[in-house]
């Protein structure tokens, strides 16, 4: 079983800066690709980002490419979502997920990939 606790969102003016991280339980982080996604209000939940485990491969929506950095410490069990030049598109709930399956250093933007889910953090992003 592997918990995943997502802090950092809350209250943003459009340009602006958060960071998310997720912490997660266990001593097998280095062995996870994750991954972070999103759900805006009456909207399905999309793909942000992932990173593979040693975090040296990433991919991004395109909506948020150049803006967002996925990174990973293994050494604190923590994945990050450095999100700059915020819109007030980008307000959602934010999870961050581990896909625990992946044999290599590889990731997958599709969500049944992942395992296991954070329970979310709010991000608003005024105008």
């Amino acid at each position: 079983q592997v918990q995943l606790v997502e802090n950092g969102g809350g209250l943003v003016q459009a340009g602006g800066s958060l960071r998310l991280s997720c912490v997660a339980s266990g001593r097998s982080f280095a062995m996870y690709a994750m991954g972070w996604f999103r759900q805006a209000p009456g909207k399905e939940r999309e793909f942000v980002a992932a990173c593979s485990r040693s975090g040296g491969s990433t991919q991004y929506a395109d909506s948020v490419k150049g803006r967002f950095t996925i990174s990973r410490d293994n050494a604190k069990n923590t994945a990050y979502l450095q999100m700059n030049s915020l819109k007030p598109e980008d307000t959602a709930v934010y999870y961050c997920a581990a896909d625990v399956r992946v044999n290599r250093d590889i990731y997958y933007i599709g969500q049944e990939a992942y395992d296991y889910w954070g329970q979310g953090t709010q991000v608003t992003v005024s105008s």
